[in-house]
């Protein structure tokens, strides 16, 4: 692998799938590819892939990561690992009505887990993976406030929750002395759902104004996952998810073609520069090498004033 350290790139680097349907061969292409080309940020979570693997259950992508990591002695000072915990199911096809969830138990559980699968001491973001209503959310920062004391994680997300519940646990972080939740991970992409619809499974899944407003406000970082639609803005064997069939993605679409003729790109790339050029961090969770770069071409994109202006006015 190269060893140069090229200027580092926003993106993140999915491993959603890796040790399922991506092959370890081609997850450690992928993940050095990734480092190579200045790629710093690599998510994951206990419960990949539970639906895709033998056994029902999460932890495939984590033990990929790890064995990666072993083998590239020195890589690791040079990427930073996030996982998430909390959506893990208790037993084979139990999600998502009993899975681990965010008691204090549950989280030092999985965490524990997260750490051997990953062969490593620390973390450097630690994420909620999707609300838990049965535990307080006081009870839940009390747990991360142990985690980050003793350094096992730097910083600690939530995904998948709504501001109030954000801003809760922040207030009780602040309370008690502790590190805040300072970033926030949603689904995000340039096409709008039809009101009324959620393309996740999960209630506030959807990065929405108000989520955006908080970030901006206090401070949070945001990251986006399925920004690309899984292909659908390029691939026309992957069409665009019926959801985001309305009257104003139409007008959305001719400006996306429009900019992305003027900069020779293709619509996923500026998809992922109009995030960049809007502090969000978008993520890629792509299974082949020419996808990686295209995607990390996409996020150096310069968009000027004039053309994220366009894309940002229609309704």
């Amino acid at each position: 692998m190269n060893t140069a350290t090229p200027a580092s790139s926003p993106l993140v680097l999915g491993a959603m799938m890796f040790g399922t349907t991506v092959d370890e061969d081609t997850s450690f292409a992928l993940l050095d590819r990734f480092v190579e080309r200045g790629g710093v940020w690599i998510d994951t979570a206990d419960c990949y892939s539970f639906w895709a693997s033998a056994s029902g259950h999460g932890g495939d992508s984590e033990r990929v990561l790890g064995r990666w990591l072993a083998a590239r002695p020195g890589v690791r000072d040079r990427v930073r690992i996030a996982t998430k915990l909390g959506a893990e199911p208790l037993w084979a096809d139990s999600f998502p009505g009993k899975r681990a969830g965010l008691s204090p138990r549950a989280v030092h559980t999985a965490f524990r887990g997260s750490l051997e699968r990953l062969g490593v001491e620390s973390v450097d973001l630690l994420w909620l993976h999707m609300e838990d209503r049965t535990t307080p959310i006081e009870d839940t920062v009390e747990a991360l406030a142990e985690l980050t004391a003793d350094g096992r994680t730097a910083r600690v997300g939530a995904s998948n929750h709504p501001a109030w519940r954000v801003e809760r646990a922040r207030a009780h972080a602040r309370r008690l002395g502790s590190t805040p939740i300072d970033a926030l991970q949603h689904n995000s992409t340039y096409l709008r759902p039809r009101p009324g619809t959620n393309p996740t499974n999960h209630p506030s899944g959807v990065l929405s104004d108000e989520q955006r407003d908080y970030a901006e406000v206090h401070g949070l970082e945001v990251w986006a996952y399925t920004p690309l639609l899984s292909g659908g803005y390029d691939n026309p064997a992957k069409p665009i998810p019926g959801i985001y069939d309305q009257p104003g993605n139409a007008r959305r679409l001719e400006v996306l073609d429009a900019i992305a003729s003027e900069l020779g790109a293709t619509r996923s790339q500026v998809v992922l520069a109009w995030h960049v050029a809007h502090g969000v961090r978008p993520m890629l969770g792509g299974s082949k090498l020419d996808q990686l770069d295209v995607a990390l071409d996409g996020v150096r994109l310069g968009l000027s004033t004039d053309q994220l202006a366009r894309l940002d006015e229609p309704a």
